[in-house]
This record gives C-alpha cells, sequence and structure tokens, in this order.
C-alpha cells in the first residue's frame, strides 16, 4: 500500500508539502497542486483518516447504537439519521446491539476507541451498568426513543404514553370493549408507558381492564405470534392494541390461523408506523410519527449539539404520534352482523 512518502517521491517535492496539499493547511502553488494529485492517482494512495482526525482533532464520524438492526423501526430511523448526517458532511458508524447488554457496553467502548465526533442512542434499556457508562462519555449525545435514569443527554422521542391512548380510544370509539394488550417487555419504559395510555383511555371510558387481557412480549412479529396465539385460545376479544407493528404482524398470523378475520372478526392497531405496515394484509392501523423525519430530528440536534457545545442544559424533543387508520380495525356492530 502505498504510503505519503512514496507520493513525495513520485511528485518529487518534500513529505511536508504533500501533507500541506492533501490537509490544506498551507497555500501551495498549482503546480505542486497538480504534481501531487498526479502521483496520488498513480499510486492509488489513500490518505489515512485516524492520522488527519488526530491533527483536526475531529473525525467528521457520528457512533449510532441501536438495540435491534433487524427491526424495522429501527432501520428507518437509522436511515434518517444517516441521510441527515451524510448531507452534512458526517459518516455514521452502525452498531446493533441485539437487544444484548454486554454487547451494547462492547460497542460503546468500540465507538469511543473511533473517536467519534458524537453519538446517538437508542438504548435495550434496563442496564445500570451501561447507563453509568453513558453519564461518563464526554462527547456530544442525542437518546433516541428511551430516555435513561442518570444520563445527561439531548433526548428526541415520541410521546408512547399518548400514543397508546389514541389506539385504544379509536378501538372504543368503534364500540370495542373487549380490547386487549399485547404490550412490549414489562421492563422497558416504552413499554410502560404504551400500557399506561391504554389503561388511560379504558378506565376514561369506564372500562374495567381484566389481567387475561393484559400480555407483555418481546417486540418482534414471532414473539406477537406467541403471545397473540395463547391469548386467542383463552379469552375472545374483539380488538387487540399492540405494542408495535411488529407484534401487530404476529397477531395477524395468529388470527389468520384461527379463522378469525380481521378486521370482521377482531381489530388490531400497531404503533410506530413502520413502512411496511402500509402494504399488508389488511394494512395495519396504527400510531406512530414518521419514522424517517424522527432519525433526522435526533441527527440534526446533536449536530446543534455539535456547533454549540456548551449550550446549558439538555434539550427534551417529545413528538406527538397521529392516529393511522387503514384496514385493520372496524366497528363493533360490523364485528356482530351475521
Amino acid at each position: 500500500m502505498a504510503t505519503i512518502k512514496d507520493v513525495a517521491a513520485l511528485a518529487g517535492i518534500s513529505y511536508t508539502t504533500v501533507s500541506h496539499v492533501l490537509n490544506g493547511t498551507r497555500p501551495v502553488s498549482p503546480e505542486v497542486r497538480t504534481k501531487v494529485e498526479a502521483a496520488i492517482d498513480q499510486l492509488g494512495y489513500v490518505p489515512s483518516g485516524v492520522a488527519r482526525s488526530l491533527k483536526a482533532k475531529a473525525t467528521s464520524t457520528i457512533g449510532l447504537l441501536v438495540p435491534n438492526g433487524s427491526n424495522p423501526y429501527f432501520a428507518e430511523l437509522a436511515r434518517g439519521i444517516e441521510d441527515h448526517c451524510e448531507r452534512n458532511g458526517y459518516s455514521v458508524i452502525l452498531c446493533n446491539s441485539d437487544d444484548n447488554n454486554d454487547k451494547q457496553r462492547r460497542y460503546l467502548r468500540v465507538l469511543l476507541e473511533r473517536r467519534i465526533d458524537g453519538l446517538i442512542v437508542a438504548t435495550v434499556g434496563g442496564d445500570g451498568e451501561f447507563a453509568q457508562a453513558l453519564a461518563a462519555v464526554k462527547v456530544p449525545m442525542v437518546l433516541v426513543d428511551r430516555p435513561l435514569e442518570g444520563v445527561e443527554a439531548d433526548l428526541v422521542q415520541i410521546d408512547h404514553e399518548e400514543g397508546g391512548y389514541l389506539a385504544t380510544r379509536h378501538l372504543l370509539a368503534l364500540g370495542h370493549r373487549r380490547i386487549a394488550c399485547l404490550g412490549g417487555p414489562a421492563e422497558t419504559l416504552v413499554a410502560q408507558e404504551r400500557l399506561a395510555g391504554y389503561c388511560r383511555a379504558m378506565k376514561e371510558a369506564g372500562q374495567t381492564i381484566q389481567p387475561a387481557w393484559l400480555l407483555n412480549t418481546e417486540f418482534t412479529s414471532a414473539a406477537g405470534y406467541t403471545a397473540a396465539a395463547h391469548l386467542l385460545e383463552k379469552s375472545a376479544p374483539t380488538a387487540i392494541f399492540a405494542g408495535n407493528d411488529m407484534i401487530g404482524i404476529g397477531i395477524l398470523r395468529a388470527a389468520a390461523e384461527r379463522g378469525l378475520r380481521v378486521p370482521q372478526d377482531l381489530s388490531i392497531v400497531g404503533f410506530d408506523d413502520i413502512a411496511v405496515s402500509r402494504y399488508l394484509y389488511p394494512a395495519l392501523t396504527t400510531v406512530g410519527q414518521s419514522i424517517l423525519q424522527l432519525g433526522e430530528r435526533a441527527a440534526g440536534q446533536l449536530l446543534a449539539r455539535l456547533a454549540q457545545r456548551h449550550r446549558p442544559t439538555p434539550e427534551h424533543t417529545v413528538v406527538a404520534p397521529t392516529l393511522v387508520v387503514r384496514e385493520s380495525t372496524t366497528s363493533i356492530e360490523l364485528n356482530e352482523s351475521p
């Protein structure tokens, strides 16, 4: 592999002059610049990004840590973050922790060793050791979707409690009363807040919440399928609020295998509005906000923090969810028709 000294030798100039051309640290004549560029092309020389970052004390690199890269929500979020960073001259290093606390902590160390300029984190949650490590991070940081106790950082999130409330209120407005909730992992704040919205809507409507209608599971289609199969074997809800769209997809499968028509026999509302929810059959009614825009907003907040590192207090941005009515919900009157 060619080195900067090889470029200098071929161009017939000093190593220092080549460095000035590459880093723009001192003006050089057009003739010298032409010689250097020709030597670089001929040798296929690639400058060391690490060496240049050490001089500049910046890498133009953002670290992104997500809990589950196979979840379309985080894939779309990462796309929004990457698009915004790329437009503004930053590269993104993506690390997927697979919902594993140990892996999450290891990747944090890896990213910091890469001398990233800033960090965006969507955390697994429930890991005090990871929270302590994040609290000690010196680079600007934005948390997405899930705050962490003890971590003072900018936060961008959707209003999960309001989203759960909107989803359940929609089902109640359609006349449903036997409404189950298949929420996410009980230990995660996101799942707790979405469940709180469900409970608020049910209590507001004067409805008794049946313990058998409340199940916690992972935020995956497989887990949603298993939980729905268990629920539908033991009870007969007319509607289900799914803790996210992936769980909703699993519910669709479990309902179909039991001969339940959606929405005629069972209405389903998801959460997140991932892109695929529009193309299911029936298309999934859901609550959420543009995930791409949420990612763009998180990236924008981080870049603003990089530009003004000494802003006194972290900013907390809460994005209001909206109800997106599609084909997976209908009124109880239709459910009860012959």
